[in-house]
């Protein structure tokens, strides 16, 4: 044990997991310790003759597991960002495992008869705030495990959150495969045809990557797909590539997750009415801001309405766009990029290449730590020396105004075939201060394309939107000031963890800002001022497209878990059912396809929730109405949002977090008005 680093105190920088030492063989041995370890602190906690108190249960539950907390941190960290074979093969032993064991945990009825008597009793207890919400997410936690079901339903209830953890890490790794199979392979100008230098030198550092040197390689990742959907001319392969994103994971191969999905709804399906609910919706929902199914399609059907109007009218814009340059076809999904490019460029003089040669990453990144700095005090200062699960991760020590630790931020910016598709944020350590003062270690993960040395890695619109939007979660987690690691950071209700994301967005394309970062990367000029009111006069243009396949994929998350679903259905009806009720135009499909909606099949987190985007855009457009109000960088407003929100982590109840900073609840009106739908 003594040689199996994953078991050792950390003796790196800033206490960063020492990834060139730890080894393949380490993992099943550090968590088995890990396992044993936890069982037998909650043992001692669960046996122990004394009167349950605050102290010697909860608190003591929450120091239970640092070992576990330390050893999943790494695994799960790299099973999404730098994964293998072999770390494939370790996930899907260990993740029906720690399903199992927290199930246990969970479900044990002594420690749930303690926790139990300590919630009955909770206001004789004279608990401060965090403290009452430790407890009550605890019990919470148990409750909803099924603590309190009888002993065969507790039990049936184990098998399925076990069973639920092996689908779950089968359907990331059949999606991660499937996205790696197909690449669209290009050498001739035919093909070429339209691609702006950009993209083609990301295509062919693609190409150079999968050994296909001097060949342009274009892959099913948005960082990819998207501008070669732009701005390909060649419009059989932009059918070819639109084919092939929409059937990942529906190839009828190996990595096929029809199934999967089939049994993963049974199973939430048969839990939920275990647990005493209608249905998977309503249990999750329970647990969350919006309550209710009714109400998340309330508000969905609030949006839906106005942009389903206004897609259809771009819909025609774009049709006449065909028309106009000689086009016999009626529009199709794949020509939806290319021809909005083009009605963009004709109707606001501008495109999205415009301003890619201002958006080097570098710049991009510098600005969002700048914007920190402006609203914060932040400071984050590079660490050139410190252990690296690959070699294109960067660190920083972040410092607050006074000079305070606040912690390390690693960011994980480039593209390859080891890394899962999409974009986030996660933590290797959680800010807390029960056992002295722990600073967390966040880091953002993205997916954009590399440079070939020559040419620097240039953003793209919703690139820069991303890199801003996981940087207002990683804010979430590197400011939380709590004193519970279970309510730090980013542990808070799912439909509230997007506020901080997407609010920072707001940031990302205001002038005062775009003039301190966004920089020629040839000539080092300034992007001119009427370059940014072109930007700013199409930010509305497709926002009907934008949001309408956004809210396309939460109602067909919604039918995934409804009561009404017909388990017997294949995905395509229920596909095809959902989008007939909502009326979905017919070239515009949900963002995400069922046998690739990672959001709600990989995990609990964003099933029946894939509607937080937008139930979180309410509360971030109506929240930057406040800055807009008092100054983009008024002192007083940046701090009210850090102090209610970013600080305050799981503490509060969402919505009382949210009047502390507003001193009101949110109205839709800010977002309808954003996207163009008023």
């Amino acid at each position: 044990m003594s040689s199996n680093p994953l078991l050792e105190t950390w003796d790196t920088p800033y206490g960063i997991p020492p990834f060139d030492q730890i080894k393949i063989e380490h993992y099943l041995p550090a968590f088995e310790a890990a396992f044993l370890q936890h069982k037998e602190n909650l043992e001692a906690i669960a046996t122990n003759s004394e009167a349950p108190t605050f102290s010697n249960t909860i608190e003591a539950m929450e120091m239970s597991n640092p070992l576990l907390s330390k050893v999943a941190g790494v695994l799960f960290n790299l099973t999404s960002s730098q994964t293998s074979d072999e770390l494939q093969a370790i996930e899907s032993k260990v993740n029906p495992r720690y399903a199992a064991h927290f199930a246990a945990v969970e479900t044990n009825p002594r420690l749930f008869e303690r926790i139990n008597k300590l919630f009955e009793n909770k206001s004789q207890l004279n608990l401060d705030q965090e403290e009452l919400a430790l407890l009550s997410e605890v019990h919470n936690k148990f409750v909803r495990a099924g603590a309190a079901l009888e002993s065969n339903k507790r039990d049936r209830v184990n098998a399925i959150e076990e069973q639920l953890a092996s689908y779950y890490t089968s359907f990331g790794q059949h999606t991660l495969n499937d996205t790696n199979v197909f690449e669209l392979v290009l050498e001739t100008q035919d093909e070429l045809a339209g691609l702006p230098e950009s993209v083609l030198v990301a295509a062919a550092e693609e190409g150079r990557l999968r050994g296909k040197e001097g060949k342009y390689v274009f892959t099913i990742s948005r960082s990819s797909f998207t501008p070669f959907m732009q701005f390909s001319e060649n419009r059989e392969l932009r059918q070819k590539l639109h084919a092939a994103y929409i059937h990942c994971g529906n190839n009828g191969t190996e990595n096929d997750n029809n199934s999967l999905v089939k049994d993963i709804t049974a199973l939430r399906a048969e839990r939920a009415i275990l647990m005493g609910f209608e249905s998977h919706a309503h249990y999750m929902l329970d647990d969350r801001m919006a309550k209710t199914p009714e109400a998340v399609k309330g508000l969905l059907d609030q949006v839906w309405k106005p942009a389903k109007e206004k897609v259809r009218e771009e819909a025609e814009d774009l049709q006449l766009a065909i028309q106009n340059e000689g086009g016999n076809f009626e529009l199709a999904p794949w020509d939806w990029w290319f021809y909005a490019e083009k009605v963009r460029a004709e109707r606001f003089d501008f495109d999205a290449e415009m301003v890619k040669p201002y958006f080097q990453l570098e710049n991009v990144r510098d600005g969002a730590f700048a914007v920190a700095n402006k609203l914060y005090g932040l400071k984050f200062m590079p660490i050139g020396d410190f252990p690296r699960y690959h070699e294109d991760v960067l660190a920083y020590e972040v410092k607050d105004a006074d000079g305070t630790d606040i912690g390390v931020f690693l960011v994980d910016y480039f593209m390859r075939p080891s890394k899962r598709g999409g974009a986030w944020m996660s933590t290797f350590r959680d800010q807390s201060t029960l056992s002295g003062n722990v600073r967390p270690i966040v880091v953002n993960v993205c997916n954009f394309p590399k440079g070939d040395g020559s040419t620097p890695c240039l953003l793209g619109l919703d690139e820069v939107t991303t890199l801003f939007h996981e940087f207002g979660h990683g804010l979430h987690g590197l400011l939380s000031n709590v004193k519970y690691a279970s309510l730090s950071g980013t542990e808070v209700k799912q439909d509230f963890v997007e506020l901080p994301s997407q609010i920072m967005e707001h940031w990302a394309l205001e002038e005062e800002v775009l003039k301190e970062y966004a920089v020629h990367y040839k000539t080092g000029e300034v992007i001119p001022s009427l370059l940014i009111d072109k930007l700013k006069r199409s930010e509305k243009f497709n926002q009907g497209f934008s949001t309408t396949e956004n809210l396309a994929a939460c109602y067909l998350d919604l039918a995934w878990h409804l009561p009404e679903l017909d388990q017997s259905d294949s995905l395509a009806v229920v596909e095809n059912k959902t989008q007939k009720e909502i009326d979905l135009i017919d070239v515009v499909a949900p963002r995400y396809h069922s046998s690739y909606f990672q959001h709600i099949f990989t995990g609990e987190s964003y099933s029946a929730g894939y509607y937080s985007y937008i139930w979180a855009e309410v509360l971030d457009t109506d929240g930057f109405e406040a800055f807009k109000e008092n100054g983009i960088f008024d002192k007083k407003t940046a701090n009210a949002f850090r102090k209610e929100v970013l600080e305050k982590g799981g503490t509060r109840e969402p919505m009382t977090m949210y009047k502390a900073f507003r001193g009101r609840e949110p109205e839709v009106t800010p977002l309808l008005k954003a996207r163009g739908l008023e």
